[in-house]
Parts: C-alpha cells; sequence; structure tokens
C-alpha cells in the first residue's frame, strides 16, 4: 500500500531518542514538515570518545519535555491535546536506556492527550528520510543503509514491506570510521572527521582491500579493512616518519566507498531494482554520495544531510505510514533487539 499524503492533515508528532540526539518534530500529511527541533550530545561525549549509555539516558531525560515545548511554541501550537493527531516514537533498536526515556515520554504524552500512539523501528525511519525528502521516490526500490551500527541493503516491495538482502558480518561501515579515527587520534564522531582529511589526500597512496569485492553473495566485512589500516598507522609510527594522515584517511575511505557500490552494484543485478536509496549517518559522506550520483543507470535518491543523522521527522514519517497502513499500536516496549526484517 503506497501512500503519498499529499492531503492529510493529521499532525504527527516525532520523537527519537535511540542513542545520543534528542529530536522531536512535527509532520502534516506524510512530507510537510511543521518544525522541527534537535538537541544533540556529541559534546557531552566526545571527551570520552564515545557515547557513554547512562549519562546519554540522563540527557534525553532533562531535554524531552523542553524541547518538546519549545516545538509546539515554534509550531504555534497551543492546544496541543486537540491539534495533535498521532504520536511516534522510536522504540528500536538502540541503548535501553535511551529508548526508554523516548517511549516512557510519548505513552505519557498519549495518555494525557488520549491521543494514538506508533512505535517505530528506527531503521525504517531512516528509510522514511528519502520518503520524506522525496515526493517521487515510490517502490519498489533498493535501499543502503550505512550508520555506525549498521551496513545492510534492503529491498523495499512497498512501504511496510521490506526484504532484507544483506548486512555486515561483523563492523559496520560507521564503526570501522570512528574505530580508525579514534587510532589516529582524530576526535568523535570519527566520521565526518575523516571524509575532510580525505578530500585532501591520494586515495591510492595505501592499496587497502576493498572488502567483499566481487563476492557473489550480498554482504559487507570492514573488520579487515580497520585491521589493515591500522596496522599501517602502527608501522609508519615505528618508522618515526609520521603518519601521513590524509592519504591514509583517503585510502580507507576509496575501501569502503568502493565495497559499498559493489554490493549495490551486486544487488541491482540480482534484483533488476534500478532505483536505489541511500540512508544512515554514513549518507552524510561526500565520497559515497557522489559515487552514487555517478552512476548513470541507476535511478539514485539522497536524503538531505540533515536527514541522514538521527532526527525525528523521518519518525513521524514512518510513524505516520504505519498508523495508515495498520491503525495504532498496542502495548510498545523499548527493544534494543528490535529485529524488523
Amino acid at each position: 500500500m503506497t501512500m503519498n499524503g499529499s492531503k492529510d492533515e493529521l499532525l504527527t508528532l516525532g520523537m527519537e531518542s535511540s542513542c545520543d540526539d534528542t529530536g522531536v518534530a512535527l509532520l502534516r500529511g506524510q512530507r510537510t514538515v511543521v518544525a522541527e527541533l534537535l538537541a544533540s550530545q556529541i559534546g557531552d561525549h566526545a571527551p570520552f570518545g564515545g557515547v557513554i549509555p547512562e549519562y546519554a539516558a540522563r540527557k534525553h531525560l532533562e531535554a524531552f519535555l523542553p524541547l518538546v515545548e519549545s516545538l509546539f511554541g515554534e509550531a504555534g501550537i497551543h492546544a496541543p491535546g486537540e491539534q495533535i493527531g498521532l504520536i511516534a516514537v522510536t522504540a528500536g533498536p538502540g541503548l535501553i536506556g535511551s529508548l526508554a526515556v523516548g517511549v516512557t515520554a510519548a505513552q505519557a504524552l498519549a495518555l494525557a492527550w488520549n491521543k494514538p500512539i506508533v512505535g517505530v523501528h528506527h531503521l525504517e525511519g531512516h528509510l522514511f528520510a528519502n520518503i520524506v525528502s522525496h515526493p517521487d521516490l515510490q517502490p519498489p526500490f533498493l535501499c543502503l543503509i550505512v550508520s555506525g551500527g549498521h551496513t545492510e541493503i534492503v529491498l523495499v516491495r512497498d512501504l511496510g514491506q521490506y526484504e532484507f538482502l544483506g548486512g555486515t558480518r561483523d563492523d559496520a561501515a560507521g564503526e570501522a570510521y570512528d574505530k580508525v579515527a579514534k587510532e589516529l587520534g582524530l576526535g568523535y564522531p570519527g566520521g565526518p572527521i575523516v571524509d575532510r582529511l580525505a578530500a585532501s589526500g591520494d586515495p591510492r597512496a595505501h592499496d587497502f582491500p576493498v572488502p567483499m569485492k566481487g563476492r557473489p553473495e550480498i554482504s559487507f566485512s570492514f573488520s579487515g579493512l580497520k585491521t589493515a589500516v591500522v596496522t599501517e598507522i602502527h608501522r609508519q609510527r615505528a618508522m618515526g616518519a609520521g603518519v601521513q594522515v590524509e592519504h591514509l584517511c583517503a585510502s580507507f575511505q576509496r575501501a569502503v566507498v568502493g565495497s559499498l557500490m559493489d554490493r549495490v552494484d551486486l544487488a541491482v543485478r540480482k534484483t533488476g531494482v534500478r532505483t536505489v536509496a541511500l540512508s544512515g549517518g554514513v549518507g552524510a559522506n561526500s565520497a559515497l554520495r557522489k559515487a552514487l550520483q555517478g552512476q548513470k543507470n541507476w535511478r539514485v535518491y539522497l536524503p538531505p544531510l540533515n536527514r541522514c543523522t538521527d532526527n525525528a521527522v523521518m519518525i513521524a514519517a514512518a510513524g505516520y505510514s504505519a498508523y495508515r497502513r495498520q491503525g495504532p499500536a498496542g502495548t510498545i516496549v523499548a527493544d534494543p533487539s528490535w529485529q524488523l526484517w
């Protein structure tokens, strides 16, 4: 069932807290963004080199209700109990403490306003970042989801009907970026920093392997590449000449993007579906976006940069679609291991 929601006036409150970003948004119908706000915790966790789960949950607890109040003020919502029609909240996967804060807050608001509520799978939310951004994107299409915790290709047969084609056997692409950045002492999050440094480096300076290239199955693996890069860093340090950071980042990124593109190409050939969408935090990577845009035989959809990272607009869009397809949810439980496909 494909929805365009172009004339639907249902106002959905989206709430996202799967990791370290607190997001709220108001969406009218499927695609009209009324307002959105995001409270990032990057500065809070950066000194630790990664997200501290208990700290993230506490920051969500502090942020949610003030953020919702600010959202309503920005949108001119004076009677939310009358104006809000649906609440959509990320219920998993993610950090259990962070998810629990968001789900509890959403349930409290739904109870207070007597409104229907829908739990949204975080990865389906990322998929809907493209639906909400591109009115002409219709199933079937392939979606490459690439983030710090996920690297997989999904065939979207219809909205709500997904076929998992393949995922990573070990590290996700974004995780490999962060680990390489950490080894180089570049800071957190590492992906954007590596991407920026790679722009001024030689991608052929190091002959790092392109993971899974040419293999017959749709799958990913970045652990070996990560080890090869770390080994080269240690070798350069042992020589005492200093690490050529830009060249190393460029060569690493060439291998990652080459692997992603090779696997998507395999999925296109196996399914015959030539419409390809990109989702997830690594979807903001400049080299990956350029490589996809260069594919003349595919119809490519790239989400705006602010829709690649976690946000509540995508959650509202996915929740709206689920509600129109199957109605409100029953009991919603925060599930850090929720499997959708």
